[in-house]
C-alpha cells in the first residue's frame, strides 16, 4: 500500500496487458495495418469474430468495457457514419438489434451504451475506421472495481465469450430472418 493523499492509503491492482493498448502497440498508423481490416481476413476465433453479414461484422472489443462488449463493423475502411452507404446502414442496424438480442439471451443484460465516437477528437481509438459499440450494462455494474480499482473484472475469457456469443447469435439471427454468413 501506498500512501496517495493525506491519511488515504490507496491500494493497487495492477492490470500490465493493458499498457501495450495505452502505449499504443499495435494501433494502426493507416489502412495498410487498419485491425479492422485485418480481422475479418482471420478465423472467427483468432479474430473474435461473433458473426459476419453482407457489409457488416460483429466481433468483441479485445479491451472490453463489460462482458460481452461488442462492436460492430463494417467491412470498408471509411472513417465517418455519413460514408456508409444505405445498405451498410441497415444492416448495422440490424445488426445492431442482433447484437442487443443475443447478449440479452446469453446474459440478461439490463440495458446497453450503444455509441460511435467519430474521429480523434471525440474519443475514437481507430478513427480512420469506422465501429460501434454495443457495451452490455446491468443494474450496479459500475462498482468499485472500476470505480476505484480502475479495474474491470470479466467472468470469462474473451474466447469463450465469443463462442458463446456466436452460437445464440446464430439462432438470434435464423428466427429473425438476419442473413449471417459464417459463425
Amino acid at each position: 500500500m501506498t500512501d496517495d493523499g493525506p491519511g488515504k492509503p490507496f491500494e493497487h491492482l495492477w492490470t500490465p496487458y493493458r499498457m501495450a493498448y495505452i502505449q499504443g502497440e499495435g494501433k494502426p498508423t493507416g489502412a495498410h495495418d487498419c485491425p479492422f481490416c485485418v480481422i475479418p481476413t482471420m478465423s472467427d476465433e483468432d479474430g473474435l469474430v461473433v458473426a459476419r453479414g453482407a457489409t457488416v461484422y460483429a466481433v468483441l472489443n479485445l479491451y472490453p468495457y463489460n462482458a460481452g462488449h461488442l462492436m460492430l463493423v463494417p467491412y470498408r475502411h471509411v472513417p465517418d457514419y455519413t460514408d456508409l452507404t444505405a445498405e451498410e446502414v441497415a444492416e448495422l442496424g440490424a445488426f445492431t438489434q442482433t447484437a442487443m438480442r443475443t447478449v440479452r439471451a446469453v446474459s440478461g443484460a439490463h440495458g446497453f451504451n450503444i455509441g460511435m465516437n467519430q474521429g480523434s477528437v471525440a474519443g475514437a481509438g481507430i478513427a480512420d475506421h469506422l465501429h460501434q459499440h454495443a457495451v452490455p450494462r446491468w443494474g450496479g455494474d459500475t462498482n468499485f472495481m472500476p470505480v476505484i480499482g480502475l479495474t474491470r473484472v470479466l467472468p470469462q475469457v474473451l474466447a469463450e465469450t465469443r463462442t458463446l456469443l456466436a452460437g445464440a447469435w446464430s439462432q438470434e439471427a435464423a428466427e429473425q430472418a438476419v442473413p449471417v454468413r459464417g459463425a
